[in-house]
């Protein structure tokens, strides 16, 4: 059984607005209408590696992600697992099975440790019907979800593994991205393994393996037990074929 976290203090009871990017749930949110959404449901912390949500389940709540990171992952046909997306603090999960009442379609996982607020379906529907001002900001996070899927598979199906990957480096710089402590470069800030960075990537293991110390030779990344750390970010997004944002 998760445990369930009462308030405790102003700081529990409403999490800084800085915890939440601008194209998060909460950060498209208005203030008022955000903390309305931020009171619902109980306080649940999660420890890493401890599953919020888990494939197959007949269950209809959402969990409003409050800091830390998640991993969304399915069964592939072969009984292997596809690493599907990663969701952060300011992000909804779970919404897909509470509005369309199928099964969960995929676990979440923390990725380390996760402070959420666990909303039943009946409370989000009626804050739905409540604030009709945020029926837009959830489409809108459901809609990026999707597009987010469809340009994967797409710019992946033209592409080598060694391009998936540091496009997918390149994601994951781009939202999870912080200097490195050393001073020089780039961190990804969630911990991944090799097994579901290769996941992500749509590849074999041993390829994303061979990719990586190719990149670690040409001086444009450093890999460590579940890091990463960019040393030359334009290099990356040249081997990726994208431009990196100004």
């Amino acid at each position: 059984m998760v445990p369930v976290v009462g308030p405790a203090g102003p700081d529990r009871q409403r999490p800084r607005r800085m915890d939440w990017p601008a194209n998060s749930l909460l950060g498209m949110l208005a203030e008022p209408t955000r903390a309305e959404f931020v009171a619902l449901g109980s306080y649940r912390e999660f420890a890493s590696d401890e599953v919020l949500l888990r494939e197959g389940d007949a269950t209809s709540f959402v969990v409003l992600l409050l800091s830390g990171w998640v991993k969304v992952t399915a069964t592939t046909e072969n009984g292997g697992f596809a690493l599907l997306a990663i969701r952060h603090g300011g992000d909804l999960v779970g919404e897909q099975a509470g509005l369309d009442g199928e099964p969960r379609s995929a676990t979440v996982t923390a990725a380390g440790a996760v402070l959420a607020k666990v909303v039943s379906l009946e409370a989000f529907l009626a804050f739905l019907r409540a604030h009709p001002d945020a029926n837009r900001p959830v489409l809108q996070s459901v809609s990026a979800k999707l597009r987010n899927s469809t340009r994967r598979r797409v710019e992946f199906s033209g592409c080598t593994v060694a391009m998936r990957l540091a496009r997918v480096v390149c994601e994951l710089e781009r939202s999870y991205g912080a200097g490195a402590p050393d001073g020089t470069g780039r961190r990804v800030q969630i911990a991944l393994t090799q097994p579901e960075l290769a996941a992500l990537v749509g590849a074999a293991e041993p390829t994303v393996h061979k990719v990586l110390r190719e990149l670690r030779q040409q001086g444009i990344v450093d890999t460590r037990y579940r890091a990463i750390v960019i040393r030359d970010v334009d290099a990356l997004y040249q081997a990726a074929g994208i431009t990196r944002d100004p």
